[in-house]
């Protein structure tokens, strides 16, 4: 049974990473982009995802206070780190198809550009970032390690820089409407940020 618990997390968060290859394929082209962020910024994010996994997945790290250990990593741990993976994996799944064609890699505008609102959009602006970000949260539980919050840091400067692009590009496409939106929905965490 101890293998179950070594596979679980690596096992979800590939089937998480092929079903959204899948789902990105299904729509990819479904609208024409009129205006798409920098490469070297996609660049830094995809180097920053590298760093974390690297940090997540190897030991071999010559610096011992990342493995200082926060808490027992026992069965408690596992569990209430893998319910918050998965309900941070499938909101961001639930997220991605409710954006449906207005979705892409990179920040863009398409031709055509939706504001969406409604289903988890009403919850946060940015769910898909949330739901990741609630998935690493989730791995850095479990493994109970610093190197785990130090992924969920990364991460979230990463997303938010990201963040902070689109919500620009979003205000200058949407102007007034989303203004509105912005100021009566949370960035991140309901209710919150």
């Amino acid at each position: 049974m101890l293998w179950f618990y070594e596979l679980f997390f690596p096992v979800v968060w590939i089937a998480f990473l092929l079903y959204w290859q899948i789902i990105w394929a299904r729509t990819a082209g479904t609208k024409t982009t009129q205006r798409i962020e920098p490469a070297a910024s996609r660049i830094l994010r995809a180097l920053v995802f590298v760093v974390v996994i690297v940090l997540l997945t190897t030991t071999w790290i010559p610096l011992r206070w990342l493995y200082f250990q926060l808490w027992p990593s026992g069965l408690l741990a596992f569990w209430i780190g893998a319910a918050v993976i998965v309900v941070g994996l499938l909101f961001a799944v639930w997220a991605r198809r409710h954006l449906g064609s207005n979705w892409s890699r990179a920040v863009t505008i398409k031709q055509g550009h939706e504001l969406i609102t409604t289903g988890p959009y009403t919850v946060v602006r940015h769910p898909i970032y949330t739901g990741i970000l609630t998935g690493f949260l989730g791995t850095a539980i479990a493994l109970a390690q610093v190197r785990g919050f130090i992924g969920v840091a990364l991460v979230f400067l990463s997303f938010w820089a990201k963040l902070r692009l689109e919500e620009e590009w979003m205000r200058s496409q949407f102007g007034e409407t989303y203004a509105t939106y912005a100021h009566r929905t949370a960035a991140l965490v309901p209710y919150l940020f």
